[in-house]
């Protein structure tokens, strides 16, 4: 056994020297204190197209419209509005979650129906209980499996996506991940080196002066957010994206949308915000999910994985209405220059490639 130097374990040893009989090796006795660890099993979860989730949309419906976002006049007001929403989210889905136990026997298309069966049988220990229970799996089972075929049938998706080379993977066996040549012992020094290895551009200076070059357009004043701008973004987003910390996804807020108050209530948010020139904290709170890069020989190195950040959704929806305006507005008055094709509509790498070939063609 190898200790580590002037550890604590070494002031908690005995020698059994009577021990010892015919050998010329002495029992050592060590006591080593194991701190007791608690390992969470469960947590609260709402199911998709379960009636908790129908309740909860119901609340956070009920809760929202009655806010009062009209004449957000400042920025302590708007933070104000914001924060009350997320309360409104959080409270409801306190409300209507339920526990749900971690299991290797977990799986997605286990539901409702399917628990109460099995509990009828366990209660009764019955055949024929036993044969319903079998038939209600067998159903759900079924009902999963074609609502997924379903989904990737009809939302330009390909039927590679049913294959099993495209699911999770076992990664292989791998030491500690390095930074600097150094292992990542511990949570702090995970953390670091993740953060100083995705965020390296964070503190860079950023030439302002290269904006004198661009040449001046009049000034046009910013228009008001309209429900069609939001009715429009929020339809091309999918269902099946991760939601951000506050676990609103896309399908809850497309059916949130669809109420008139609180679709007034998003716009007049989104409205404060341009007006005050200010971005919510709360849309500013993210998750982000590390996730390893297929095919890749070595697990070990920062580079080998690549982090998603998940905002709240209601934050990414205004974005996205932000971007679709703002681009709109350039395009219509001619204020985007000719070689300028990313980040923009029916722009792709064909006309990327249109542009350099006329450019090397022409000299």
């Amino acid at each position: 056994m190898f200790l580590r130097h002037s550890s604590d374990e070494l002031d908690n040893h005995s020698i059994l020297p009577e021990c010892r009989l015919s050998s010329d090796h002495a029992p050592l006795i060590i006591d080593i204190p194991i701190f007791e660890e608690s390992i969470q099993t469960s947590k609260l979860a709402i199911s998709p197209n379960s009636e908790q989730e129908t309740d909860f949309i119901k609340d956070v419906i009920s809760n929202f419209s009655k806010l009062d976002t009209f004449n957000i006049k400042s920025i302590d007001k708007l933070e104000q509005i914001v924060i009350q929403l997320s309360v409104i989210v959080e409270q409801m889905w306190v409300k209507n979650a339920k526990k749900s136990r971690y299991s290797k026997h977990s799986k997605q298309w286990w539901s409702d129906s399917c628990r109460s069966s099995l509990n009828t049988y366990r209660s009764e220990r019955s055949c024929e209980n036993w044969k319903a229970f079998k038939l209600v799996v067998k159903n759900a089972k079924q009902a999963f499996f074609n609502d997924k075929i379903h989904e990737i049938a009809n939302k330009s998706r390909g039927p590679w996506e049913l294959m099993n080379w495209v699911k999770k993977r076992k990664l292989p066996a791998i030491g500690a991940i390095k930074y600097n040549e150094s292992p990542c012992l511990t949570p702090e020094n995970l953390w670091n080196a993740l953060h100083n290895t995705f965020n390296t551009v964070l503190h860079c200076q950023v030439n302002v002066e290269i904006l004198q070059e661009v040449t001046q357009k009049p000034t046009q004043n910013w228009g008001p957010f309209s429900k069609y701008g939001f009715l429009s973004a929020i339809s091309k987003c999918a269902d099946s994206s991760s939601p951000g910390p506050d676990r609103m996804t896309w399908r809850h807020w497309k059916t949130i949308v669809k109420n008139n108050a609180c679709l007034s209530n998003i716009i007049n948010i989104a409205d404060a915000c341009i007006n005050l020139g200010h971005w919510p904290r709360y849309f500013k709170i993210s998750t982000t999910v590390v996730i390893p890069k297929p095919n890749k020989p070595s697990y070990d190195n920062l580079k080998a994985f690549c982090p998603i950040v998940l905002l709240n959704t209601l934050g990414k929806l205004i974005e996205k209405v932000i971007a679709e305006q703002l681009q709109f507005t350039v395009a219509s008055n001619n204020f985007i220059h000719l070689s300028q094709l990313g980040g923009l509509k029916f722009k792709s790498t064909a006309d990327a490639g249109i542009a350099l070939t006329h450019i090397i063609r022409s000299g």
